[in-house]
Parts: C-alpha cells; structure tokens; sequence
C-alpha cells in the first residue's frame, strides 16, 4: 500500500468519527444548562445588588454556546473547516507541482548521467554490458589479457554492489522520510478527532464563570492542528525545491562532455536528513502561526480589577 492511500485512510478516518461529535452534546447540554443557571443569576443578582439595570447582551453568550453545542458538527466543525480546507488543498497542490518537477529532472539527470559514464572508456563497461562484452571481445587469453578479464569482472560487481548499497541507502532514506510524514498526519488526526468529540464538552465548560478562556484554547488548538498538514506540505516543497535547483545545476555541468559525473548523491541523502528532522519541528512552527492569551491574560485582568 502507498504512502498516499495511508494518507486517505487517515482523512476518512477523520471524517467517519467526526460525527461522534454529536453524542457528547447530550453531556455537554445538562454541563452548559447548569453553567448557564448560574451564569445568568450571578450576572443578574450583581446588577439587583449594585442598583443597575440589567445588560441583556452577556447574558446571551451562555444561549449562543448552547446553539453551537446542539449543532456542533454542522455550526462548529463544518464553519471551521470549510474555512481552512482551501488552506491544505492550497498547499498540497504546490507540492504536487514541485514533486512533479523534481521527478521530471531526475529522470533527465539519471539518462545524462548514463550517458557521460558511456562517453567515459574507462567506466562504460560498468554502465552497459554491451561495452562491457564488446571489451572482452577486445581481449586475447596472454596471462596479461587474462588478468585484465579478471579485473573487469572485479570492478564491474564492486560498482553493481556499491550501487546497490547506495540505493538501498536512498531507499530507505526515502521510507523514513515518507513515515515521518505519516506519524505526523496520524499524531494530527488524532488530536484532530479528540477535539472534535469533546469539543462540546469544552464549549459547555466555556459557559461557567471562570473558564471562558477554555473556548478560546479550543478554537487555538484546534486550528494549530489542524494547520499541521498545510505547513508539513510547504516543507516537503521547499525540499523539492532545493532539490529541483540541484538537479538543474547538475543537468547543466552534465551538458559538458568533460564532465565526470558524481553518483554519491551525497547532497540528496543530506536533504533527506534534514528533511526527516525537519518534520518534527512542524508542532512548533503551527504554534507560531496562531496563538491566544489564553488563561493568561484572565490571570491579568482579574489582578488589575482586584487593584
């Protein structure tokens, strides 16, 4: 199975639990109910007490939490990630471009390079067995002719094992850098899916005096999460991208009929390094990208009244 169709597994996984959001709103209505009770009695008791009118507007909130739980996957999870979905197809639709590139030079670079190992005699009978039998043919059976036969079959397996290493190498590079994708799809899935179905929970919190900061948090970290994929596909671009401009340079010098090519693909094996490191940072640069005051800033306000 390709990474891809793990990756719609995932996606549908999503949407089919999603739904369960809805079985916790019964939960979350008698929280939200109650903290409403309170809310709208404490509120109306301070204006009793102080002599003030009452201010309908506050008390609307609790009234409008409890909408959002009874229809929480259609009002709340619906409006949230219709607004960010063009946000990843977006994104995704750069990588697939620059993938689509990257692919495309590294097929002309791989036929550039066959061919510059063709032009070389000394290493052509590596690439071809065509040259390599017609070298053969070339020989006689002298002790000298001999030894050479033997030689030729010598570094003809030594640069077959050496490319073999080299590509099992990139390979598994490659399957490392693909399951690091994966882990942080499937780590984004589910905290996407926790918070969807206690989502009402935290809205019905939301409603109690003192933990209004609570519906913030969950609007942050839910968008946060959710932009784990988004960013995760703008770094897999820049990847391809830094590649893309490499395998330009390298097609360019190739073009030169002198040129001896390297195929250590050193450069590529680093970038694949960075890259699976790179993947685990992406929690953290989604932090960057949307942040709240939280408990915080509560903390604050409460001290300045309180002096």
């Amino acid at each position: 199975m390709k990474f891809n169709n793990l990756h719609e597994i995932l996606r549908s996984l999503y949407n089919e639990m999603m739904p369960l959001s809805a079985d916790m709103a019964a939960v979350a209505k008698g929280v939200a109910g109650l903290g409403a009770l309170f809310y709208v009695a404490i509120k109306v008791w301070q204006a009793l007490s102080r002599a003030e009118p009452i201010d309908m507007y506050p008390l609307l909130r609790p009234f409008a939490l409890g909408l959002c739980i009874m229809f929480f996957p259609t009002i709340v999870l619906g409006t949230v990630n219709a607004i960010l979905s063009p946000v990843v197809q977006g994104t995704h639709a750069i990588l697939e471009n620059q993938v689509l590139d990257l692919n495309k030079l590294q097929q002309q670079k791989d036929k550039l390079e066959r061919e510059a190992m063709l032009r070389n005699p000394e290493t052509a009978y590596l690439a071809s067995n065509e040259e390599f039998d017609k070298k053969l043919e070339e020989l006689g059976w002298s002790p000298s002719d001999l030894a050479t036969m033997s030689g030729m079959y010598l570094d003809r397996q030594a640069y077959k094992m050496e490319k073999a290493i080299k590509d099992w190498f990139r390979n598994l590079l490659e399957v490392l850098f693909q399951a690091a994708a994966l882990v942080i799809d499937t780590i984004r899935t589910f905290f996407l899916i926790v918070l969807s179905i206690l989502g009402p929970i935290a809205f019905a919190i939301s409603v109690w005096e003192g933990f209004q900061s609570t519906l913030t948090q969950w609007f942050t970290r839910y968008i946060s999460v959710y932009l784990w994929l988004p960013v995760a596909d703008l770094f897999s671009s820049m990847l391809a991208k830094i590649q893309s401009l490499i395998l330009e340079r390298d097609i360019a010098m190739l073009t030169d009929p002198t040129f001896i090519p390297d195929t250590s693909n050193t450069v590529y094996i680093i970038f694949m390094i960075i890259g699976i490191v790179g993947y685990f940072t992406i929690p953290t640069v989604t932090g960057w990208i949307i942040q709240a005051g939280g408990g915080g800033n509560y903390t604050r306000n409460v001290n300045q009244t309180a002096m």
